[in-house]
């Protein structure tokens, strides 16, 4: 039976990835990009997910938005003001930094979105020390990760390519680059089974909200390895039936979207130096 899946999996694959050696090439982030755009589903996901930071941000017109680990992703085509960054060095990005090290003055960004990016930051206490120091004052961190449910950890733990450690500390191990290290139970680790911890080093990010979400779309969609498993048409569909089973969000969802928010005296992020 096993032998049976991984036949089929490896059937399934796209053809353009199955010689994909380094994860951590510049060149991969930019088929997975054109990989994204291909194909209908994963795009249509991707643009419901730059949704999901409107509703945190609704009016983003003149203010200073910047996504980190953009990738091959394609926010500006949704929130056209956003500036996207990566730690690669990409020719479709606006500017390359790290998390850790951000080029942004004190108190002058609004929000910073990321898609999939927080569980492979190698320091989070160092990133959100960075971020209280570059957020204003009711600026937002806002974030889509791997959830941990009953059907996310049967996913993840048994056909992703990602480590998914419960067990695991903040900090990722080291060796590896920005996209090969990664620990996929990461957010669930800070923000659920250590939310106190995290609540008290960093009380000026406040916990606005955790959702979970997306149980099917992402698979149904092959991901950036396999090929698409539905027509296009049947998207609003999934989605549908994703809505109505949204009261099971807690056991199915395989995403979640964090959002923290800045909260304190302008010098807040002082006290974390």
């Amino acid at each position: 039976m096993a032998r049976k899946s991984i036949k089929i999996i490896e059937w399934l694959k796209l053809p353009e990835i199955r010689d994909i050696e380094n994860l951590d090439d510049p060149g991969v982030t930019l088929l997975h990009a054109k990989i994204i755009r291909q194909k209908s589903f994963l795009k249509k996901l991707y643009v419901d997910f730059y949704r999901e930071f409107l509703k945190a941000v609704p009016q983003p017109r003149g203010k200073t938005i910047v996504e980190l680990g953009s990738g091959g992703g394609f926010i500006k085509d949704v929130i056209a003001n956003v500036t996207t960054s990566d730690i690669l060095n990409l020719p479709n990005v606006d500017r390359v930094f790290s998390a850790l090290d951000m080029p942004f003055e004190n108190s002058s960004v609004d929000a910073f979105f990321m898609v999939d990016v927080l569980h492979h930051v190698s320091d989070p206490k160092a990133f959100f020390k960075e971020a209280l120091r570059c957020l204003k004052i009711g600026g937002k961190i806002v974030m889509i990760e791997p959830a941990n449910t009953c059907w996310s950890r049967f996913i993840y733990k048994n056909f992703h390519h990602e480590p998914f450690d419960t067990q695991a500390p903040w900090q990722l191990a080291a060796g590896g680059g920005p996209l090969s290290k990664a620990n996929g139970a990461l957010p669930w680790i800070i923000f659920s089974r250590d939310r106190r911890n995290f609540e008290k080093e960093f009380p000026s990010l406040r916990i606005v909200g955790m959702k979970n979400h997306t149980p099917f779309r992402y698979l149904l969609s092959g991901g950036l390895t396999l090929r698409q498993l539905l027509p296009a048409f049947t998207y609003p569909v999934v989605k549908g039936i994703e809505y109505v089973l949204s009261p099971m969000r807690d056991l199915l969802g395989m995403f979640q979207t964090i959002e923290l928010e800045k909260v304190g005296a302008p010098q807040a992020y002082k006290m974390l130096e």
